[in-house]
């Protein structure tokens, strides 16, 4: 099977399986996901959620954290880990919009990978989740699930799986389908002790055809 026939079959099944995918920090705007993304770094998603609001209530906007002094940020954010490093991003971050966005997140890949501690991955989910433009956002679960079926040739890089998705996969479905992935890979295609015998994609799963001939 072609890799866009591939793509296409996945995309149908996944879409079915789990209808109501989506990003699961909470961000109302481009400003907060950019905090929530950084902060999600090590931590996980339900961590950020509970923290960021002590964070907004005090620094109600990328102006006000971004003068806001690094101990408070560091004080507010010390939940989510590493936050030292984060609350500096975040505070170089919110400055930079300041002072050369006007206050606003820009809307092009180019100008996100310019801001302070966000990479591809962040650029990604704003891209998709926030403008609704094409994204691939490549997390664990989008690479590990993405080799084990077929998609790309199995590299871990980050990048280079972006590259190979983008060719394979309409940029219409792409942000939807890193969802799910992520929604798959949690419930059942696992690192370890992968659901195979209960999932959708077993028949045109590389990964899950090649486990079999090996039981068998």
């Amino acid at each position: 099977m072609r890799k866009k026939d591939l793509a296409s079959e996945v995309i149908k099944r996944l879409w079915k399986e789990y209808p109501d995918s989506v990003c699961t920090l909470d961000a109302d705007s481009a400003w907060k996901m950019l905090i929530s993304v950084r902060l999600a770094a090590q931590c996980t998603d339900k961590r950020v959620n509970e923290t960021v609001p002590f964070l907004y209530e005090k620094f109600d906007s990328p102006k006000k954290i971004a003068d806001a002094p690094l101990s408070e940020i560091e004080e507010i954010i010390r939940p989510c880990g590493l936050h030292k490093s984060k609350a500096r991003d975040i505070k170089a971050c919110m400055t930079m919009l300041q002072n050369e966005y006007h206050g606003k997140v820009p809307d092009s890949m180019e100008e996100l990978l310019k801001l302070p501690g966000v990479g591809r991955k962040s650029a990604n989910l704003i891209m998709g989740d926030i403008f609704g433009k094409e994204s691939y956002v490549c997390d664990t679960h989008c690479i590990r699930l993405s080799g084990r079926i077929g998609l790309s040739d199995g590299s871990k890089d980050p990048v280079k799986v972006e590259m190979q998705l983008r060719k394979c996969v309409p940029p219409e479905f792409s942000g939807g389908l890193c969802h799910r992935l992520v929604d798959h890979g949690r419930s059942v295609c696992k690192a370890q002790r992968p659901l195979c015998e209960t999932c959708v994609l077993k028949d045109i799963c590389k990964f899950g055809k090649n486990r079999k001939e090996t039981l068998s």
